[in-house]
């Protein structure tokens, strides 16, 4: 980086990571609209005491693409603290820029200590900095105003005599539900008229100096930038990208992608009780089990318990517990590959609960019209969180459900084979996954894994190129499986291209088909093309059934003619032969 602020030092010590993000890779975030944006609110503060209060409320506004409520609230404190300070510190020179060969930096404000020293080029100044919070220890101990001092004096000429910061307090009261908003802005009032703005000094100290030098030397040098997780992470702009990794769509180029190389798997695999679905994900290649129903006893996986817990005297909910293991697993801070969850039906249950609890209700027919939707709403949408996980296996498991019949055409009824959860969250699951396997115990005891599907049995895949719908319960007789159709995908995606030359070299042509081009006859009565057109359409009728039969056809050809003997031929009545009737 070209020049050193007292920011860039600060931001390196209490995250390296942060530093590398905003000035080693330059990334971009997008603004805040927080209204009580600490950056935001301190601008506005700064530009009130240099200005106005009309000018400082201005451009808070201007800087947020929508106000609500909050903002005019945090504008009432603005309104109320800028003419305070005012009150409390002396007429002096605003933002005042110092920059050299590698430091720069703007100082609040200087005061000339005499009414000479302004237009002295070696002038003599108290330094005052503006801090919009109530976390006085911490700034009392910062490094800010000493390394101001010092580069104030090398760089300008100008010395320093005091240091001083201005502390503003921060009323931060939340909003009463049974609170009008007019109340609490009063209520607001009340807590900033119990409060005052306080310039306090500060001893200057050369070593905080010297320990701001040495950390800028450190990054000079530094080739690794790791993460720092503390409670600063709250008021991070790259929280949801160092955490989480989210960042933001960029459009990829405009070209055919690679078909075929499936290097994810993700499955939903139901079978019976006492299958062997848990024990199967077992060889799986380092698995962590998100397991509901504690049968882990005879598999060597890890796993976490998805159940209620308490934290003190608070209860966690199940599915909280679940949501806080999604948010743990999208920081990829760990070495697992494959993501179980087991079993599925029993989160969608946790899920119901915890909505119960939100919405204050015991069943979703007390709120018939929203809760249902919200409840599968809020499942299939954490659930799809999972499953866009950056793991190399993601498995869902569930129990066989065969307590509902389907009813045929004939009347019969049959038993529907499928997973044990509601039909509209299955359909919506099965999108999500490559394939819904059902685990099938055979008579000699053997368990196989079945991908076919029929109006019973609820199964299938996306998977193209596949020559199995059955295969031993074994995770490398899966993992052939993939392997197959990503074989096959590339011959797959260029069979259509190739059946359409083969199409296009072998059509016969106009003569050889014996088909020639219809020439333009001479003008003909509408009488002689109506007597025409029958005969043609016939012949052709009969041609076609002859070249190409189509077996349960809607018309036979003897059918046709029968129809056409049995309507009446239509005659044409002289005036003669109406009178005579």
């Amino acid at each position: 980086m070209d020049r050193f602020h007292f920011s860039t030092a600060e931001c390196f010590e209490n995250c390296p990571a942060r530093w590398f993000f905003r000035y080693g890779e330059r990334l971009e975030t997008l603004e805040s609209d927080d209204p009580a944006n600490a950056l935001k609110i301190g601008t506005a503060l700064h530009r009130g005491v240099e200005t106005d209060v009309e000018t400082a409320l201005h451009e808070y506004f201007m800087s947020y693409p929508v106000i609500t409520d909050d903002h005019i609230n945090e504008a009432f404190k603005l309104q109320h603290w800028i003419p305070r300070v005012k009150e409390v510190i002396p007429d002096g020179l605003h933002e005042v820029q110092m920059q050299s060969n590698w430091y720069e930096g703007t100082m609040d404000l200087l005061v000339p200590c005499t009414k000479h020293d302004a237009d002295l080029p070696h002038g003599q100044f108290d330094l005052y900095d503006f801090k919009y919070s109530n976390n006085q220890q911490h700034y009392m101990e910062s490094r800010q105003l000493h390394v101001y001092k010092y580069f104030c004096e090398q760089i300008t000429g100008k010395r320093i005599r005091n240091l001083f910061f201005v502390f503003v307090p921060k009323v931060s009261i939340k909003q009463k539900k049974t609170e009008s908003l007019e109340d609490f802005r009063k209520r607001i009032e009340q807590e900033m008229q119990e409060l005052d703005v306080e310039v306090k000094q500060v001893e200057y100290d050369p070593q905080k100096v010297i320990d701001f030098m040495e950390t800028c030397m450190n990054i000079q040098f530094a080739q690794d930038f790791p993460k720092c997780q503390s409670y600063l992470c709250e008021w991070c702009e790259y929280k949801e990208y160092c955490l989480k990794g989210n960042d933001f769509m960029i459009l990829p180029k405009a070209e055919r992608r690679q078909v075929g190389q499936t290097t994810k798997r993700k499955l939903w695999i139901y079978g019976g009780a006492f299958s062997g679905k848990t024990t199967f994900m077992d060889s799986a290649p380092m698995p962590l089990n998100l397991n509901t129903d504690g049968n882990i006893q005879f598999v060597t996986q890890q796993y976490l318990p998805i159940k209620d817990t308490y934290e003190g005297r608070q209860k966690v909910l199940a599915w909280d517990n679940f949501k806080k293991t999604i948010d743990e697993l999208e920081k990829k801070d760990n070495d697992f590959k494959t993501i179980i969850v087991d079993l599925l039906e029993d989160t969608y249950e946790s899920c119901r609960l915890y909505m119960y609890d939100k919405l204050g209700i015991t069943h979703e027919s007390d709120d018939s019209f929203r809760a249902w939707d919200k409840v599968r709403t809020e499942f299939l949408s954490t659930i799809r969180r999972l499953m866009n996980l950056d793991y190399e296996n993601i498995v869902l498991i569930s129990h066989e459900d065969t307590t509902k019949d389907i009813t045929k055409k004939s009347g019969d009824k049959i038993t529907a084979i499928k997973p044990n959860i509601a039909d509209k969250v299955a359909n919506k699951i099965a999108g999500m996954v490559d394939i819904v396997a059902r685990v099938v115990v055979e008579d000699d005891d053997s368990r196989t894994l079945n991908f076919k599907s029929n109006e019973v049995i609820f199964g299938g895949g996306r998977l193209k190129g596949i020559t199995k719908t059955q295969i031993p319960l074994d995770w490398e007789a899966l993992c052939e499986v993939y392997d197959e159709a990503n074989a096959g995908s590339q011959t797959i995606h260029r069979e259509p291209q190739d059946t359409k030359k083969e199409q296009v070299d072998n059509s016969p042509s106009d003569d050889e088909s014996g088909q020639d081009k219809p020439q333009r006859t001479s003008r003909r009565t509408s009488r002689t093309k109506k007597e025409e057109e029958p005969a043609q359409e016939q012949e052709a009728d009969d041609s076609q059934e002859e070249e190409n039969p189509v077996d349960g056809a809607m018309n036979p050809p003897e059918q046709a003619e029968e129809a056409q003997e049995e309507k009446p031929a239509r005659t044409r009545r002289t005036r003669k032969a109406r009178g005579t009737e």
